[in-house]
């Protein structure tokens, strides 16, 4: 079967197209037919060399899965030949979706909404899992709460908004003026430039000095610091990058702060198909690359720009 493989850690450049053999599914294990993957900024981190010798090479990318279970093994109950499904790949596995055959445990494994094309289910596992174990899992985020998101236009980030909104919180987020009228679209009670405005000061004025009960941040650098300053006593703070700056002033509003990883990915799927299939949120799907151009869809993940928003999908079959 056909795959993109890399061999060695570096640039877009390192991929390759190679001819690998079908996996055959073990036991509890169900083999399907990739219709569609995604870009993670963690593909391009293991691409890179990020993770060093835990990945072991030569290494299949690419987290996401949607497609239709062809065979299954012995003992799996829960899937039949036949059903669409979708679900996140663990990063260190080294066998990821950049082909045409995946096999996986079913525990992971959730069928697809019904409402959904395969392009637009491959955005949601990573992003929208990583999204739903941010806010419930560790920020316990509540109806009628205030919740401030950085990076709302980005692939966790637009989940983040509309889960939030489904919870019945109140949404603040910050993104490039280009993305307002997109965040806006998908929930966002108020947007902020995050260029050419004051974040904290903002939310300070309109929230009477109190601050929000909940931030999570998708963006790197000393945004997490900063953001304490704009959370409440006793609030919580999330995020899914490394940060810079310092975070003493959680100590002093008694903040708890959360490093997410996405963990026990089927109850969390199963609970955003719920909400899918109502219609409550919708995949942002901003650019579609065929299989082959998986280095293309790396480079304009890693290049950023104006046109760069939702998740980059790389279209594997049909």
């Amino acid at each position: 079967m056909k795959a993109m493989v890399i061999t060695g850690f570096g640039g877009p450049e390192v991929f390759a197209q190679t001819e690998v053999d079908k996996p055959t599914p073990g036991k509890n294990e169900i083999l399907v037919k990739v219709y569609a993957t995604s870009v993670n900024p963690a593909d391009c981190g293991v691409r890179q060399g990020f993770f060093g010798p835990r990945i072991k090479l030569p290494a299949i990318l690419g987290y996401d899965v949607s497609g239709v279970v062809e065979a299954i093994g012995e003992n799996v109950r829960d899937f039949q030949v036949g059903d669409q499904v979708y679900y996140p790949i663990e990063l260190m596995d080294g066998q990821g979706a950049n082909t045409e055959y995946h096999v996986a445990n079913e525990s992971i494994v959730t069928k697809k909404p019904s409402n959904l094309s395969h392009t637009e289910a491959a955005s949601v596992p990573v992003a929208g899992g990583t999204a739903w174990a941010a806010l419930f899992d560790r920020a316990s985020l509540k109806v009628g709460e205030i919740v401030l998101i950085h990076g709302g236009a980005g692939g966790v980030g637009s989940f983040a908004i509309q889960i939030a909104k489904a919870a019945g919180a109140y949404v603040y987020t910050t993104c490039g003026s280009y993305d307002f009228d997109l965040v806006k679209s998908i929930g966002a009670d108020r947007v902020i430039d995050y260029r050419r405005k004051n974040f904290i000061d903002i939310i300070l004025r309109e929230t009477g000095g109190e601050g929000v009960d909940v931030t999570f941040t998708t963006v790197g650098g000393d945004i997490l610091a900063k953001s304490l300053i704009a959370t409440k006593v006793d609030g919580r703070a999330v995020t899914v990058t490394g940060v810079q700056g310092d975070l003493n002033a959680a100590i002093g509003k008694n903040i708890t702060i959360h490093f997410v990883h996405l963990d026990r990915p089927r109850p969390k799927l199963e609970a955003l198909k719920t909400l899918i299939q109502r219609e409550q949120i919708k995949p942002v799907v901003g650019m579609t690359f065929p299989l082959n151009q998986v280095a293309q869809a790396h480079q304009r993940l890693e290049q950023g720009g104006t046109d760069v928003h939702g998740k980059i999908i790389v279209q594997v079959t049909g």
